[in-house]
């Protein structure tokens, strides 16, 4: 069952009342293993219909195999992989589509890799508290990442700035009142017309 076929017919409105007022962007989602990006974003994938690329889905395989092995990538193996995130990114704004992509981007040189003073990108922070994270990831089957390798990801997980213009949602709500939320935010990015 996806997120959206359980979704009351009031919030389905909501969502999709709230998605036409976001304006275009690359959005990078952002935070630990289970804050839920990936499913957030094919909620905004379905909602906004803007392209979607999971940013796992990049990493070299060597990085897959550190990680279902149980130990954490260090900054030489995550560079690849950023590199990637960066130029996915990079293609979208060149093309002048709008996107969607995930990328734990834990630190703030990570996100100078990937995002770094590019316009059009919009950093979503999906922040949540440690225990609320791992009730999850515990609950949950990931391809490689064993629940075992969460406390290292908050280790190195460095909140974005206040110059980094993130748009940051808490996500110990449900995936669906997480997604009105940042919507809502995107909405209010939007330039007043006039």
């Amino acid at each position: 069952m996806t997120p959206s076929s359980s979704i009351p017919a009031e919030f389905l409105a909501a969502e999709l009342a709230i998605a036409k007022r976001v304006p275009p962007s690359v959005l990078v989602l952002m935070g630990v293993s289970g804050s839920g990006k990936s499913t957030i974003a094919l909620e905004l994938h379905r909602l906004l219909g803007w392209p979607f690329q999971e940013g796992d889905d990049l990493h070299p395989p060597a990085n897959v195999e550190k990680m279902r092995a149980g130990h954490p990538l260090d900054d030489a193996d995550r560079l690849p992989w950023l590199q990637a995130v960066a130029a996915w990114v990079d293609g979208q704004l060149a093309a002048h589509q709008p996107g969607i992509i995930t990328c734990s981007n834990l630190k703030r040189a990570y996100r100078e890799i990937t995002i770094g003073s590019r316009q059009g990108v919009t950093l979503v922070y999906l922040k949540g508290g440690e225990q609320a994270i791992h009730e999850r990831i515990v609950q949950r089957q990931h391809r490689y990442m064993p629940p075992a390798l969460l406390r290292s990801q908050f280790e190195t997980l460095e909140e974005p700035g206040e110059d980094e213009h993130p748009v940051t949602v808490q996500v110990h709500r449900s995936i669906t009142e997480t997604v009105i939320e940042l919507l809502t935010r995107l909405a209010a990015t939007a330039a007043p017309a006039g």
